[in-house]
């Protein structure tokens, strides 16, 4: 346990990427068996002990500090883990304790139920000096929030063991913390796992933005940006899965597709829900937020599948009765894919269309249409392109349709985390309900913590600071002054918000130092912006 409080100590203070590899790596190649395995899936969250929640923590806290000392200490630190490795009170034992292994606070952790949590969690912190007890919550709660995405700790275990980071990628998914398989392959110089009859998830090839400039479409083919989520459908072992973007497993949320693929195969594509918002009945796509109905749910009625049918739109084959296409050319892979949709059932599978146009300019006006038909945008393929994991220049872009755009009042600030802690740079921003020269009220329409430089962040923090009329916790009600142009994707009708509106990917465009809050846009303006 010391040994893994220390990377996570280690961790925290540094920003360079290159640093944080290193740091992994030489933790991966220096610990045991099988606490190097929990660090990993620590790391990659990849870990969940329900029993322990951070309301556990600060009850904890609550009961052995002052709770307005503890109040003042979270406010200022903004991390409810650091604040409370550094309060916990010190014990001191008549004989020396043993140390913690780090398995052994995953096993207890993992027998904890919410009665017992409180009970036998004091102990643990008791055993451990403040760097222990940080990395205990940190285990205990979740979300390391480090600095360390899954990618990056993958490449570090890569480099520790001196592995390709693609194969890394290719087992990762199909197995269970702590990984032993993995390490006996890597580490150990074993064969690889042997996993050619489950079903489990590859990396997906992404798409850089096209920013400037144009491509030939004799080199590139192009296809509509269908606003869903990117899956991986795989078939294997007589066993469906359904694997989000980031590898998640969403298959009991859309148990509709467990029974669709007939044959062995890996396919990408978008998963869409029924309707007409995207691109009319010729689209035959629901808007997004149709389809976010669907999402996060553990299990689906059958209204949900009645009312929010959910299929997929496909977009590229990885592999196919037993044949990897990931090398073939894209042209060669699209004309497997669409002799493969007559085997598939039209109910839950249909082939995205390609997008004809005569040259690049002629692309661009269909592209502008984008908006009008509730579309993302275009995906530009190379016809030559082989289906590599990540991002590689020059191969797939993504050009999406220019944001749309709104002034909001700034209402409330909050803390960020980690690097942030001590800014406030989460805002959530409201639009007019009216005439505010006749006393109309903001009415909240977002949040955003993005789009901002460094020394934005700075001014921002000043502004709220010193602008403050209220404080609830760490976040701070600020006087009604200062404007966001905030950039947003699309808006939907939502039931959870008072505006009745709810933005997709909202983010800072500028900052509007210069614009009265009374000229800032009004609901209505947002709500004529619907397409769904």
């Amino acid at each position: 346990m010391e040994e893994f409080a220390a990377l996570l100590d280690a961790l925290v203070y540094t920003t360079s990427r290159n640093r944080k590899l290193a740091l992994i790596a030489a933790y991966l190649r220096e610990a045991p068996d099988p606490d190097r395995g929990w660090a990993l899936a620590a790391l990659t969250d990849g870990l969940d002990f329900p029993a322990v929640k951070s309301s556990t923590i600060r009850n904890l806290m609550m009961e052995r500090v002052d709770p307005v000392l503890w109040a003042l200490s979270r406010d200022f630190v903004g991390d409810t883990a650091e604040t409370a490795s550094l309060l916990w009170p010190e014990t001191e034992y008549a004989a020396p304790q043993p140390t913690l292994s780090l398995v052994e606070v995953v096993e207890r952790l993992s027998t904890l139920t919410r009665a017992t949590a409180p009970k036998e969690l004091p102990g643990l912190l008791d055993r451990l000096d403040a760097k222990g007890r940080y990395a205990l919550i940190k285990l205990a709660t979740g979300g390391m929030r480090v600095g360390v995405s899954a990618r990056l700790a993958k490449t570090a275990f890569a480099l520790a063991f001196d592995v390709p980071v693609e194969e890394v990628e290719e087992y990762w998914h199909a197995l269970a913390p702590p990984y032993r398989e993995l390490f006996a392959w890597g580490a150990d110089g074993g064969p690889p796992p042997d996993l050619a009859h489950t079903p489990r998830f590859r990396p997906f090839m992404l798409a850089h933005p096209l920013e400037d400039g144009a491509v030939d479409l004799k080199d590139y083919a192009a296809e509509w940006k269908w606003d869903g989520i990117r899956v991986q459908l795989v078939r294997a072992g007589g066993e469906t899965r359904v694997y989000s973007r980031s590898g998640d497993d969403i298959s009991a949320t859309f148990p509709e597709l467990l029974t669709m693929l007939p044959m062995d195969a890996v396919l990408d594509g978008e998963l869409l829900v029924r309707g007409s918002a995207q691109g009319g009945e010729a689209g035959g796509a629901a808007s997004f937020n149709a389809l976010q109905q669907r999402l996060g749910r553990k299990t689906v009625s059958k209204a949900m599948l009645r009312d929010f049918p959910a299929f997929v739109r496909l977009y590229d084959v990885l592999l196919l009765d037993g044949t990897d296409w990931r090398e073939a050319p894209w042209k060669s892979r699209r004309a497997t894919l669409e002799a493969l949709m007559p085997r598939l059932p039209a109910s839950h599978f249909d082939l995205s269309a390609l997008v004809e146009a005569e040259d690049f300019a002629a692309l661009a006006a269909i592209r502008d249409t984008a908006r009008d038909e509730a579309i993302e945008g275009l995906m530009l393929k190379h016809r030559e392109s082989p289906y590599v994991a990540g991002r590689r220049a020059a191969l797939w872009y993504k050009w999406k349709r220019d944001p749309l755009l709104i002034d909001c009042v700034v209402m409330y600030a909050q803390r960020g985390s980690g690097k942030r802690s001590s800014f406030h740079s989460d805002f959530t921003f409201g639009c007019w309900d009216g005439d505010p020269d006749a006393g109309a009220e903001l009415l909240p329409v977002g949040k955003a913590y993005s789009g901002f430089t460094d020394e934005e962040l700075k001014k921002l923090d000043r502004f709220v600071r010193q602008n403050t009329l209220n404080k609830f916790g760490p976040v701070r009600e600020v006087k009604r002054e200062l404007v966001f142009e905030v950039a947003f994707d699309s808006v939907h009708a939502s039931k959870r918000h008072k505006s009745g509106l709810a933005m997709r990917f909202p983010r800072i465009h500028r900052i509007r130092w210069d614009k009265p809050a009374h000229e800032a846009d009004r609901v209505e303006a947002l709500r004529a912006l619907i397409k769904d």
